[in-house]
């Protein structure tokens, strides 16, 4: 995928870039595969904002996305590449042998007509899914199953991929993205290759509205609040934040606190953790 830089005619249009969707082939979605979504702005069923910065955006629909790979030995072909206005990376349509269509993630360097395959007698190809048992060493892997069945839960992000260590036992060693080591069962389905559309990093929106149009609303600094309004509110001038560590909202601290508990029975599996010095 290029990026495609414009004319500085505005101060937005200055700074901004956006994707050539060189990759895309088609602007019409598969009509079975869609399902309407409902706009919450936040709210819960008693209309209390539940989580803020939520609001407006373009109407869109979700695409159902075949996470779990589990029509195994029947051969597929790849029938379009399409846009999703739910994630960052690209999604392809799947023509199955036996009729059925499913969308994937699109794996990076995927093109019309290439066969996909799930199962055993797969090979070590992009887009192919098979258990972890049966992925060699060193091979790079997306849509990562934490259990057999549950569909893929790791590595689905545009330009993602972890890489398979090797074998112990029933578990499969695997390095994700973050550099996190990790034991995963070898009976958990993944996918060769790297997730596509790995340039859109590098996509600056270049203007306030694009944040809006994908349904973000504005976040007002606690900094310029008044202390009724948020702990770091008040004083004279720009001031620090006065206290023993930065607060949200209600008081409770935050930024750099550890939010993921080490308690849970999957926490026994990482190797090596993400943050290890």
């Amino acid at each position: 995928m290029s990026i495609r830089t414009y004319k500085p005619t505005s101060a937005s249009r200055r700074n901004m870039t956006n994707s050539t969707f060189s990759e895309i082939t088609t602007a019409t979605p598969e009509k079975s595969l869609l399902v309407s979504l409902t706009k919450t702005g936040g709210r819960n069923n008693q209309g209390k904002i539940t989580c803020r910065h939520i609001g407006g955006g373009h109407k869109r629909k979700y695409r159902i996305i075949d996470f779990k790979r589990d029509k195994d030995d029947i051969p597929g072909f790849i029938k379009t590449i399409e846009y999703d206005p739910n994630r960052n990376a690209n999604i392809c349509l799947v023509a199955y042998a036996d009729g059925e269509k499913r969308y994937i993630l699109a794996p990076k360097d995927i093109k019309i007509g290439y066969k996909v395959m799930s199962g055993d007698v797969a090979d070590i190809m992009p887009g192919n899914a098979m258990k972890l048992k049966n992925i060699p060493e060193g091979t790079f892997i997306h849509n990562i199953e934490l259990v057999p069945g549950n569909g893929g839960q790791l590595c689905r992000a545009a330009g993602a991929a972890a890489q398979v260590l090797g074998a112990e036992g029933k578990y499969v060693m695997v390095r994700l993205a973050s550099s996190e080591v990790r034991k995963i069962l070898g009976e958990c389905k993944a996918t060769i290759g790297y997730v596509g559309n790995d340039d859109w990093n590098l996509v600056n929106k270049g203007k306030a509205g694009k944040t809006r149009w994908a349904g973000t609303r504005p976040t007002v600094r606690g900094s310029v609040m008044n202390p009724i309004d948020h702990p770091h509110g008040g004083g004279e001038g720009k001031c620090p934040v006065g206290r023993d560590a930065p607060r949200t909202p209600w008081g409770k601290r935050a930024l750099g606190v550890k939010t993921r508990s080490l308690k849970k029975a999957s926490g026994k599996l990482i190797v090596r953790r993400r943050n290890a010095k």
